[in-house]
């Protein structure tokens, strides 16, 4: 991994009760020991790569331990199946036995688009183990495809428009065969440019895109990581999840993280995102509700059978809902930023960071 590290960047292997994790962290720290850290989950088809510079400001603050996981399936971490049956929780459950082996106390949870539903799941499963959490670009809590309204209505029993089905095919083959141009409009490089960012806000350096683009090569391929199987549905666009890989486990057949809102115990929020995210949206470019309305996908039924999910809306909703029953929450908007704050605007995404981490509503809540 030397080649994509970041100076002041290394890496550690951590055994732990589930699987062998990667974490990067600053070089001379110890990722181990009691306290607290500022964990960074990922997103899909990516790595902890992508939190290099992210992981580097937070550290040299002086005030916080930061570490950044990959996810099974990515990166270093070893490549287990994927269990879509059971949501994220493969991962949240990774994040959990990472924590126990690390010997932490409790953690700052930082995830981005798919890595901040595992953090909320991580929330729900362990809340007095989490001191806050930030939410970068984040996937809906009620999942990606097959739900309409602000509630998260599902659309169909079974979930159809969401899951491995709605993968581009020649997206996956290039991510399989470690496409590192730019040629094809499906490639990782040319996906990087038009939808992980807004167009024209990558960092000059063609060196950093080079590493986003190894981050983005390592994710696993396949019916057990990404994109997952597919069962066909009688319900327009003919295509459910199925019970394996990566995107199934954001169908709402299997996802909702909403139960934040009845948690005894609600450390802060942080949500930044940017106003141009094409991925995360109410009109996602990857939604094929949205798709079919524009003509993209045939068959479309109609704005009353099939909307297109309202993703943001749905998230404020629920924060709404978890401000209004004692927690709290923050709203962040950065004007012309896509689906990677962290990455196209680097300082004021960790101004915003590190004024959250260091709100005295961050500190240890009285359980008793």
């Amino acid at each position: 991994m030397a080649d994509v590290l970041l100076p002041g960047v290394t890496s550690t292997r951590v055994s732990t009760r589930r699987l062998t994790q990667n974490v990067l962290h600053a070089e001379g720290t110890d990722p181990a020991g009691p306290g607290e850290a500022v964990l960074f989950v990922h997103g899909n088809v990516s790595s902890a790569l992508f939190w290099q510079p992210t992981l580097l400001a937070v550290h040299d603050t002086g005030r916080h331990r930061a570490l950044a996981v990959d996810l099974r399936g990515y990166g270093g971490t070893d490549p287990r199946p994927v269990d879509a049956r059971r949501g994220v929780r493969d991962w949240a459950d990774d994040v959990a036995a990472l924590v126990a082996a690390l010997g932490l106390d409790r953690v700052h949870l930082v995830g981005w688009s798919m890595g901040a539903g595992v953090v909320l799941q991580y929330l729900l499963d362990a809340p007095s183990r989490v001191a806050s959490v930030a939410l970068v670009a984040p996937v809906s809590p009620y999942g990606f495809g097959g739900t309409a309204g602000p509630q998260g209505r599902r659309l169909a029993d079974d979930g159809a428009g969401s899951g491995g089905g709605a993968a581009n095919p020649e997206f996956v083959a290039a991510l399989a065969a470690g496409d590192t141009t730019d040629a094809a409009p499906t490639s990782p490089r040319s996906i990087l440019r038009a939808f992980y960012v807004a167009p024209g806000s990558l960092p000059l350096d063609p060196g950093l895109e080079d590493v986003y683009v190894a981050a983005m090569l390592s994710t696993r391929t396949g019916e057990d990581h990404y994109p997952g199987d597919a069962v066909p549905s009688d319900t327009w666009p003919g295509t459910a999840p199925g019970p394996r890989g990566v995107l199934n486990t954001m169908a709402p057949t299997v996802f909702d993280v909403s139960g934040i809102v009845d948690l005894p115990v609600k450390p802060p929020v942080l949500w930044l995102r940017g106003d141009a995210d094409a991925i995360v949206s109410d009109t996602s470019a990857f939604d094929l509700a949205f798709l079919g309305q524009l003509g993209a996908v045939p068959g479309w039924p109609g704005a009353e059978v099939c909307p297109p999910q309202p993703m943001v809306t749905q998230t404020r909703a629920v924060l709404d809902r978890y401000a209004a029953s004692g927690g709290a929450y923050r709203e962040v908007v950065l004007p012309g930023v896509g689906h990677s704050p962290h990455v196209e605007r680097p300082e004021e995404s960790v101004a915003a960071l590190l004024e959250h981490l260091e709100t005295p509503a961050s500190q240890p809540a009285d359980l008793t």
